[in-house]
């Protein structure tokens, strides 16, 4: 093997472990609290003197922290610019949430029990906090439920109804966890009710079951509500063509 080849194939062979290296720099100093949201991280050629590693690794590991929501990178020379530490908690959960599932790495049985838990939790915690506007948006979002009579435009009321529920909750973890899962299946539950003959009957049920979830939040029935949200989910999923269906 010549010196150049050599040379090339050790660069191949450093450059995961360059990569990971500064990814692991970088979440360390967020999980020990030395970089917090809004701070800035040091220059790209700061960080690859001081991590002995080439640019490029620094620039690939900061486009995986972007992804993650947790780096944002903006170009100028202001104030503003450079790569700061951000917090994008639901949409970061989300687009990892909707990969697995689209690659069955959760099976979607375990990704709705899942949801089931969730939504119980928010239906408890949300009745305690829900004020006028939380109720006055969700009976708006289900009056437009009952006026569209498309899979598409019915599948994103249906979701943002969810969302508003898991949000009034006020416990962010659950409330970012619970906007996560549904968000993930939104797109097969939408590919699933497109394919569906018997689609404007299953609409019909869903806009009743909506409706008895509000009335039991309108009643401060944390119990009640949460049952009625567990059978709409059950119900939806058995009707649904998405897979083996839930027992």
């Amino acid at each position: 093997m010549s010196q150049t080849t050599g040379s090339i194939e050790a660069s191949r062979s450093d450059a995961p472990r360059a990569f990971e290296t500064v990814l692991h720099h970088i979440e360390s100093l967020i999980l020990e609290g030395q970089l917090r949201v809004g701070d800035r991280l040091p220059a790209e050629r700061e960080l690859a003197q001081q991590l002995q590693v080439s640019r490029p690794a620094i620039r690939e590991a900061i486009r995986t922290l972007e992804a993650q929501g947790v780096l944002a990178s903006r170009v100028g020379s202001g104030a503003l610019s450079g790569t700061r530490v951000i917090s994008e908690r639901s949409e970061a959960l989300g687009r990892l949430l909707r990969l697995q599932v689209a690659l069955s790495q959760f099976p979607l049985d375990e990704v709705v029990v899942t949801r089931i838990a969730l939504e119980r939790s928010t239906a408890l915690l949300a009745v305690e906090r829900l004020d006028d506007e939380d109720l006055e948006a969700l009976s708006s979002m289900l009056d437009d439920m009952d006026r569209v009579h498309d899979p598409e435009s019915f599948n994103e009321v249906d979701t943002d109804f969810h969302i508003r529920i898991a949000t009034a909750a006020g416990n962010t973890l659950v409330s970012d966890l619970t906007r996560a899962v549904r968000t993930s299946l939104r797109s097969p539950i939408l590919q699933a009710e497109q394919q569906m003959d018997e689609w404007p009957e299953f609409r019909e049920s869903l806009c009743g079951q909506h409706r008895g979830i509000l009335e039991a939040l309108l009643a401060r029935d944390g119990a009640l509500a949460a049952d009625r949200i567990e059978e709409h989910i059950r119900h939806a999923y058995r009707m649904l063509p998405m897979g083996r269906p839930l027992t």
